[in-house]
């Protein structure tokens, strides 16, 4: 008997969050197999993904998703989309009067989205299509296996960069009618009626926006036989952060025993910026930390950014990527191929471990802040071994910061759980001919898992370890933008021969990622400097406008003195005994 799914609802928050959510969308649909003669993937796709059906009986996969944004965000994507349409009455006209009619002109699509469109329509992609520049969007009455053949032919013509002005520029999968949220009190552009401050968010969830999420999660929990819980993708410097803090309480609230694991993100950079919104900024992710932390199973911030201050340090580069850091189409891609990993462990079809068990090892004793790392792609030559590969790894780990918080240097960790996805074609274990002396230690291992689990312990040597081992690389179909060096081959490992100069770098179809979730002392020095940060203000001279819209100053206080004794969770004396009681010496 095959083991029944465990789904999961997904919240995304914010017009960042949307941007990964998008990108992590477009992952998973990449991944999803509509051919039952075809053996099926480590991934279930059910977990997340709901089965329908169209008025004219095409089987639909749409996201088990909630997305919620602001006026004005969606451009040429329908509040409701156009998956179930039905055909509309036209209402009956009563009045005797003149009628003047005024139209505006709809936002332009862009290339991808047009060929989207093409193919919806049955239209097969032409060389003529190609040299004209259109666009995309996947449909159930067109076979999957034809819209990525046919995208991929095109892949190359897509430069989006230019282009993309929201997330709904880059969607290829349709949305449930009941998945799109929008909060008309706000604007997404211009300077009026902007969602930037923690305490707009907080009231927000009230009246009817609180009634309509309600009703959305009514509708998609309802339909789910084991719902083992909610990712929450958050935008944290923002005022989507305070709305965040309230869902995530609500979710506490109504649906107990599940897991809510929450990711915090944040770009690196965000465009009209000023010194006041900077400062906002700051603030936001503060509160949102503390909040987010503390109404969640596990709270994970994940940027880009070298830290959530005022003033980061440069942000954090991949050795085999070329990406914008300041171009949220670039960022959030990284951080979506990164999360295709890190939620892996919940969403596979055998050996899964439910979010519960996730949340459990990592967020002990209080500590329920998590940092991410990543190796994006992971450093693997092609036909190599891993412990060739990790063996290449001389600066030590393979992985960088995903949450702004720098790696432990003294190997003290509380927990850690790791993931490598997309080793497929590669070999784990060295091939070693008979009598021949192992190079190292990790060459003379028996199982991917042990050369894996050797190679982190020897630098976290007393830190418990959780590994996972997921086959199934990331794959990458259009638009995911070609954010990759030259080294990276076809399928994501490293070539031994580059392409010759002028010729075009090929197309990379899917990559392997390594990730790291890891709750450690560094955790509390990151955790000090918010509150160090915050505590430096006199919010009621620089930012009065920031209380006037909530919380209040006493609540803002106690918010700080949470973070201080959050912090505190991760103090570690040097027998390795975590500190509870309060001291003097705090900053």
């Amino acid at each position: 008997m095959s083991n029944p799914v465990r789904e999961v609802i997904t919240l995304q928050l914010g017009h960042y969050s949307n941007f990964v959510g998008t990108h992590w969308w477009n992952l998973q649909d990449a991944s999803l197999s509509y051919d039952p003669e075809a053996p099926p993937g480590d991934i279930e796709s059910d977990v997340v993904f709901r089965e329908g059906q169209t008025q004219g009986g095409h089987v639909t996969h749409t996201p088990r998703l909630i997305a919620m944004d602001l006026k004005g965000s969606l451009r040429t994507l329908r509040q409701e989309g156009s998956l179930y349409d039905a055909e509309e009455e036209t209402p009956a006209v009563t009045w005797d009067g003149s009628l003047m009619r005024h139209e505006e002109s709809p936002p332009v699509k862009n290339t991808f989205l047009k060929d989207l469109d093409k193919l919806e329509r049955g239209e097969i992609l032409t060389e003529a299509d190609f040299y004209s520049n259109s666009q995309p969007s996947c449909s159930a009455a067109v076979s999957v296996d034809t819209v990525n053949s046919q995208l991929a032919r095109r892949q190359r013509g897509y430069r989006l960069e230019g282009s993309v002005k929201v997330w709904s520029d880059f969607l290829r999968i349709h949305l449930h009618p009941r998945t799109i949220s929008v909060i008309h009190q706000y604007n997404h552009d211009g300077e009026a009626h902007r969602l930037e401050a923690f305490g707009q968010g907080e009231a927000l969830l009230q009246g009817s926006v609180l009634e309509d999420l309600e009703d959305r999660l009514h509708f998609f929990v309802e339909e789910c036989d084991y719902l083992q819980g909610f990712q929450v993708f958050c935008d944290l410097a923002d005022g989507f952060a305070g709305l965040g803090s309230k869902v995530t309480e609500m979710l506490q609230d109504s649906y107990g025993g599940r897991g809510i694991l929450t990711f915090g993100l944040a770009p690196v950079s965000h465009p009209d910026s000023t010194p006041m919104k900077d400062l906002y900024h700051q603030l936001n992710c503060t509160l949102g930390t503390v909040h987010l932390a503390s109404n969640s199973s596990f709270f994970c911030p994940l940027t880009l950014r070298g830290g959530l201050g005022r003033r980061p340090s440069s942000p954090t580069m991949f050795p085999h990527l070329t990406y914008n850091p300041s171009l949220w189409y670039h960022s959030s891609s990284v951080l979506a191929l990164a999360l295709d990993a890190i939620t892996s462990p919940y969403r596979l079809r055998n050996n899964s471990a439910p979010m519960w068990q996730v949340a459990d090892t990592l967020a002990v004793s209080g500590r329920k802040v998590v940092a991410a790392y990543g190796a994006v792609p992971f450093p693997m030559m092609h036909g190599s071994s891993l412990p060739d590969a990790l063996g290449a790894c001389e600066d030590g780990l393979p992985w960088k910061p995903l949450s702004a918080c720098s790696e432990p240097a003294d190997g003290r960790c509380y927990e850690q759980w790791a993931t490598f996805k997309g080793f497929e074609g590669q070999k784990l274990i060295s091939s070693l001919a008979p009598g021949v002396k192992p190079p190292t230690p990790l060459h003379s291992l028996h199982s991917g898992e042990d050369v894996l689990a050797s190679y982190i312990s020897s630098f976290y040597p007393t830190c418990p370890l959780t590994l996972q081992m997921v086959s199934t690389p990331s794959k990458l179909t259009p638009p995911f933008p070609q954010i990759f060096s030259q080294a990276v081959g076809a399928q994501g490992f490293l070539q031994s021969q580059p392409p010759l100069t002028g010729s075009p770098a090929p197309l990379v179809s899917s990559v392997p990622v390594m990730t790291s979730l890891q709750s450690s002392p560094v955790l509390g020095s990151w955790l000090s400097e918010l509150h160090r940060g915050a505590s430096a203000l006199d919010i009621r001279r620089v930012a009065p406008s920031f209380l006037s819209q909530g919380p209040e100053l006493a609540d803002y206080n106690e918010a700080l003195e949470q973070l201080r004794l959050l912090s505190r969770c991760y103090r570690d004396d040097s027998g390795g005994v975590v500190r509870s009681s309060s001291s003097e010496d705090d900053d």
